[in-house]
């Protein structure tokens, strides 16, 4: 299919950010398993509070290098000198707020907690969502689209509950939206039929 002629979501459509597009028309909302994946969706939906996801998006790059492509065992290992380290560096672009830089790092550490506990963090979090497979939901509108869920309030309070920061409700939706638990693509982009038929 041309690229030109696809109907997206129209937060990406109306977006002449090419990187933005690829990331909709490839990754949000496509299910994901696996760990390192996971930590990461987790780190930047984290980063993103407040903020724009296409300012993100462009930090990612950054975001892999300081947090040494999400080696969750090895961030749980930073301490208060390597998070001034990168809070301070002028080589490594991310979102220099301390509270959100500590909030990765204590994040990892329960991150390890919950592998430790279901034997992955996959086993853990796809349990929010009914029968561990993607909640397909049939918006017409972006408008329509919630910013959290029951689901993201279940998942908030149990994350908060076994020590991760920066985990309210509707980090957590946006979240489940990113790792493919719940589709919110609008039932006319493209990519909404695609995740539906997708076998994963």
């Amino acid at each position: 299919m041309n690229p030109v002629l696809k109907r997206r979501c129209s937060w990406a459509d109306r977006s002449n950010d090419l990187e933005m597009q690829l990331y909709h028309d490839t990754e949000w909302g496509v299910p994901v398993h696996n760990d390192t994946k996971l930590f990461e969706f987790m780190v930047l939906e984290c980063a993103q509070a407040g903020l724009s996801w296409s300012t993100i998006l462009r930090k990612r790059v950054d975001y892999r290098k300081a947090f040494i492509n999400y080696d969750v065992k090895r961030v749980a290992e930073f301490g208060m000198p390597h998070v001034e380290k990168l809070l301070k560096s002028t080589n490594i672009n991310i979102i220099r707020n301390r509270l959100k830089v500590n909030s990765a790092v204590t994040n990892a550490r329960a991150f390890i907690k919950i592998q430790h506990d279901f034997g992955s963090f996959d086993n853990y979090v796809w349990d929010f969502v009914e029968g561990r497979r993607t909640k397909h939901n049939f918006f017409k509108d972006c408008r329509q689209i919630p910013v959290r869920s029951t689901e993201s309030h279940n998942l908030s309070k149990d994350l908060k509950a076994r020590g991760f920061t920066f985990v309210g409700p509707t980090i957590c939706y946006a979240l489940m939206q990113a790792i493919g638990m719940i589709n919110d693509h609008t039932t006319n982009c493209f990519r909404h039929k695609e995740l539906i038929e997708m076998k994963i």
